[in-house]
Protein backbone atom coordinates (compact mmCIF):
# COMPACT_ATOMS: atom_id res chain seq x y z
CA UNK A 1 0.00 0.00 0.00
CA UNK A 2 1.77 3.44 -0.67
CA UNK A 3 2.23 5.67 2.37
CA UNK A 4 2.75 9.52 1.54
CA UNK A 5 5.54 11.18 2.78
CA UNK A 6 5.51 13.83 5.39
CA UNK A 7 6.66 17.63 5.58
CA UNK A 8 9.28 16.31 7.34
CA UNK A 9 10.58 13.41 4.88
CA UNK A 10 8.83 11.11 7.30
CA UNK A 11 7.78 7.92 6.00
CA UNK A 12 6.00 5.14 8.16
CA UNK A 13 6.94 1.27 7.44
CA UNK A 14 3.74 -0.44 7.67
CA UNK A 15 3.62 -3.01 10.48
CA UNK A 16 3.06 -6.26 8.75
CA UNK A 17 6.55 -5.32 7.26
CA UNK A 18 8.25 -4.32 10.74
CA UNK A 19 7.40 -6.89 12.54
CA UNK A 20 8.17 -10.01 9.57
CA UNK A 21 11.89 -8.13 9.48
CA UNK A 22 12.13 -7.66 13.46
CA UNK A 23 12.46 -3.55 13.24
CA UNK A 24 11.63 -2.59 16.65
CA UNK A 25 12.17 1.27 18.72
CA UNK A 26 15.96 2.39 18.59
CA UNK A 27 16.91 0.27 15.75
CA UNK A 28 19.01 2.27 13.19
CA UNK A 29 17.50 2.91 9.47
CA UNK A 30 20.77 2.95 6.98
CA UNK A 31 20.03 4.11 3.74
CA UNK A 32 21.42 4.09 0.43
CA UNK A 33 20.97 4.43 -3.43
CA UNK A 34 20.64 1.46 -5.65
CA UNK A 35 19.85 2.69 -8.44
CA UNK A 36 16.46 4.51 -9.31
CA UNK A 37 15.65 3.47 -5.72
CA UNK A 38 16.20 3.50 -2.07
CA UNK A 39 17.30 0.48 0.09
CA UNK A 40 17.14 0.50 3.75
CA UNK A 41 18.72 -1.63 6.01
CA UNK A 42 17.72 -2.23 9.92
CA UNK A 43 20.41 -2.74 12.54
CA UNK A 44 19.88 -3.00 16.52
CA UNK A 45 21.07 -0.02 18.59
CA UNK A 46 23.86 -2.56 20.02
CA UNK A 47 25.88 -3.15 16.61
CA UNK A 48 27.40 0.29 17.07
CA UNK A 49 29.58 -0.67 19.62
CA UNK A 50 30.51 -3.78 18.08
CA UNK A 51 31.16 -5.46 14.41
CA UNK A 52 30.28 -8.93 16.05
CA UNK A 53 26.58 -9.18 15.24
CA UNK A 54 27.27 -7.44 11.64
CA UNK A 55 29.63 -10.26 10.91
CA UNK A 56 27.20 -12.90 12.44
CA UNK A 57 25.93 -14.08 8.85
CA UNK A 58 29.34 -14.32 7.41
CA UNK A 59 30.90 -16.23 10.40
CA UNK A 60 28.08 -18.93 10.03
CA UNK A 61 28.50 -20.41 6.71
CA UNK A 62 31.55 -21.12 4.68
CA UNK A 63 32.84 -18.09 2.77
CA UNK A 64 35.49 -17.52 0.66
CA UNK A 65 38.34 -15.21 1.38
CA UNK A 66 36.97 -12.21 -0.72
CA UNK A 67 33.45 -12.52 0.56
CA UNK A 68 34.99 -12.58 4.01
CA UNK A 69 36.74 -9.18 2.86
CA UNK A 70 33.34 -7.94 1.60
CA UNK A 71 31.61 -8.84 4.75
CA UNK A 72 34.33 -7.26 7.00
CA UNK A 73 33.89 -3.87 4.86
CA UNK A 74 30.44 -3.81 4.63
CA UNK A 75 30.07 -4.22 8.30
CA UNK A 76 32.68 -1.80 8.61
CA UNK A 77 30.85 1.04 6.61
CA UNK A 78 27.47 0.21 8.21
CA UNK A 79 28.87 0.79 11.77
CA UNK A 80 30.20 4.27 10.12
CA UNK A 81 26.69 5.18 9.04
CA UNK A 82 25.24 3.95 12.37
CA UNK A 83 27.46 6.20 14.07
CA UNK A 84 27.00 8.85 12.16
CA UNK A 85 23.11 8.48 12.32
CA UNK A 86 23.39 8.57 16.05
CA UNK A 87 25.58 11.57 16.52
CA UNK A 88 22.64 13.31 14.36
CA UNK A 89 20.11 12.13 17.04
CA UNK A 90 22.54 14.21 19.85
Amino acid sequence: MPNRVGTKGQLVIEKPIRDQLGIEPGHFAVQQIAGDHVEIRFYPSGHERSLRGLLAEARNRSVTPEEWHEAKAEAWRTAALVAEAGDRED
